[in-house]
């Protein structure tokens, strides 16, 4: 038989039984929608994360006190104060793959502006330490190194900030504030960044020269932190290795002394991160290929119910002259224009589904190309596979017999 033919003959038998044909291609269709969903919402969170990652700053490389072993107890970062200004003046002079370091000192702060309270963190540093975090001005200036110099009481306030304490589009530059009783002036306004990674809004900040926040709030000489930008994205471990080698001699370390700080770079972030969401995507991409492997095992059940109704139509057809191979192929073309048409339901299903994900519950999803052809190969593999052992089994139906039964 011509390949129309069989086609047409596949159509008529599948168009007898429409809602059997239906219930069978559910599997199909919720599985392909599932990995498509599954992974729009994976590239989504990747994408997400890297973007983060970039909020971080250009190639940004942190270093954090602590990471020491007390009484056989591996401190955390940021659990011991080991850090001072005269690291990071060691840092610049040595490390020849930074170009911008700053010291970091932060404190959480009550904020008055009139009759407008809000409580915030403020943070103390350098002024190229808006280069490296990439932090551009809406409105207004950086404060210079005559404000760092002269521990001028000046501030740059994130969006979030200026909106609770002065409301929506306003511009409060020129403005004072009162940081736990001290008067700021407002010298900046910093464009909008929305959350990190970890949730943390971006915009609800206020910097201010570090040696001012270090001598008029603060009653320490130690660093929460010192953030420092490498001079390129291949040079962030050769940066992470000179840090660690310049801070181990500055803090005079021995050999078998364990290192009392803990240097990180954006990379390592994005990696840790983009490790989990790969893990994540691939195990929630298995999970909907289980319906689509349980859909494949519909087509199989369905087609083996279809050659036994059929028995007497098959021995009939082989008895007028068709060959094994026609009757093979019919039930295959059958097999996967099921697994076909639902897996093309399954892909505009998967895409409706993505975009309401995004719609409704505001998670960032991607949809690639990439997703819609494997899942859609998938799933005609599910039917060629499946619809493999009923056919076969058709085609090798004794003409006799089945003619015989009943």
């Amino acid at each position: 038989m011509r390949i129309a033919n069989l086609l047409k003959i596949a159509y008529r038998s599948l168009a007898k039984n429409k809602l059997r044909v239906l219930l069978t291609m559910l599997g199909i269709i919720i599985g392909v929608a599932s990995v498509i969903a599954m992974l729009a919402i994976g590239e989504g969170s990747k994408e997400n994360i890297q973007a983060s990652m970039a909020g971080l700053g250009t190639n940004s490389v942190m270093i954090y006190p602590g990471s020491v072993n007390q009484g056989g107890v591996r401190m955390g970062a940021g659990s011991y104060s080991t850090l001072t200004v005269a690291d990071v003046e060691a840092i610049m002079s040595k490390c020849e793959f930074t170009t911008d370091v700053s010291p970091v000192v932060s404190k959480s702060s009550q904020v008055i502006a009139g009759n407008q309270n809000w409580h915030t963190m403020t943070v103390g540093a350098w002024g190229n330490y808006f280069s490296i975090r990439a932090l551009n001005i809406a409105k207004g200036n950086f404060f210079s190194q005559t404000d760092e110099r002269t521990a001028a009481k000046v501030c740059v306030i994130g969006q979030t900030v200026s909106t609770n304490l002065f409301g929506e589009n306003t511009n409060p530059v020129g403005m004072y504030i009162r940081i736990n009783s001290i008067p700021f002036r407002i010298i900046g306004l910093l464009e909008v960044k929305g959350q990190n990674t970890f949730g943390q809004d971006q915009d609800d900040i206020i910097i201010a020269p570090f040696s001012t926040v270090m001598k008029r709030m603060l009653s320490t000489l130690y660093l929460n932190s010192i953030l420092a930008s490498a001079t390129g994205p291949d040079d962030m471990d050769k940066a992470k290795e000179s840090i660690t080698a310049i801070m181990r001699m500055q803090h005079k370390l021995t050999p078998v002394d364990q290192d009392d700080f803990t240097v990180r770079s954006q990379a390592d972030i994005a990696n840790i991160f983009g490790s989990i969401s790969k893990v994540l995507s691939i195990l929630l991409a298995s999970i909907a290929g289980i319906s689509l492997l349980v859909g494949g095992i519909g087509i199989m059940n369905i087609m083996l119910v279809s050659v036994t109704e059929r028995t007497r139509e098959i021995g009939i057809r082989m008895a007028v002259g068709a060959n094994g191979t026609d009757v093979l192929l019919q039930f295959m073309i059958e097999s996967v224009f099921i697994s076909f048409i639902g897996g093309t339901i399954g892909i505009v299903l998967g895409i409706g589904a993505s975009e309401a994900v995004a719609l409704l519950g505001g998670w960032p999803v991607v949809i690639t190309i990439q997703s819609i052809v494997i899942s859609f190969l998938f799933s005609t593999a599910i039917g060629v596979f499946f619809g493999w052992y009923p056919a076969h089994k058709a085609a090798n139906l004794n003409p006799i017999d089945a003619l015989r039964y009943e």
